[in-house]
C-alpha cells in the first residue's frame, strides 16, 4: 500500500496514555496477527485452520491481491487489525472501500483502537477517491455496533448468504 499511513495522536488505554501506531501489516507482524485472527474467528465461532491463516496472511502480503491490512500497534506489538479491499460499485461506476474484518484485542476494547483503525481506513479511502466505506457485522455484536453507530450510518440493506 502506498498511501500515507494515518498516524493518530496518542489515545487513552487503561488509565495511562500510550502511543497507538496505525500502519500496514508487515512480515514481522505474522505471529501477533495470527493470534489476533484466531481470536476474531473464535468470536464469530468460525473454525480456524492453519491453511486459512496461511492463505489470508499471504493475501495480506501480496501486493497483487486486493486484500490489504492495517494493524494497530502498541509498544511494538499489533493489538488490532482491519482488513479491507476495493469493492466495485456498479451503480456508482467506481470502486468504494469494503472493511472486511476489524478486530481489537479484548483487553483494549472500548479504548479507541477500533476508532483509530476506522479513521486510518477512512483517510486511505479519501486518498484513493473512494466515495464510501461499507462493512457488515453480526446483528448481536453490540460492542462493535456502538462504535459503528457513532462513526457511520447503518445501511438500509439486508444481507443474505447462500452456502454453495
Amino acid at each position: 500500500m502506498n498511501d500515507p499511513i494515518y498516524a493518530p495522536a496518542p489515545a487513552p488505554v487503561e488509565s495511562a496514555r500510550v502511543d497507538i501506531e496505525i500502519r500496514s501489516v508487515v512480515l514481522a507482524d505474522a505471529a501477533s496477527w495470527r493470534e489476533l485472527y484466531k481470536g476474531y474467528a473464535a468470536f464469530y465461532k468460525v473454525q480456524m485452520t492453519e491453511d486459512i491463516l496461511d492463505r489470508t496472511w499471504a493475501w495480506l502480503l501480496d501486493h497483487a491481491h486486493p486484500l490489504e491490512g492495517l494493524v494497530a500497534v502498541v509498544a511494538g506489538k499489533p493489538v488490532g487489525f482491519a482488513h479491507f479491499w476495493p469493492q466495485p460499485r456498479p451503480l456508482l461506476g467506481r470502486d468504494a472501500g469494503f472493511l472486511d474484518d476489524l478486530y481489537v484485542d479484548p483487553s483494549l476494547r472500548g479504548r479507541g483502537v477500533g476508532r483509530l483503525l476506522i479513521g486510518a481506513l477512512s483517510q486511505i479511502a479519501h486518498n484513493r477517491g473512494w466515495p464510501m466505506l461499507s462493512w457488515v457485522t453480526a446483528q448481536d455484536n453490540a460492542t462493535a455496533r456502538r462504535l459503528y453507530d457513532d462513526v457511520a450510518n447503518a445501511a438500509n440493506w439486508v444481507t443474505y448468504e447462500k452456502p454453495i
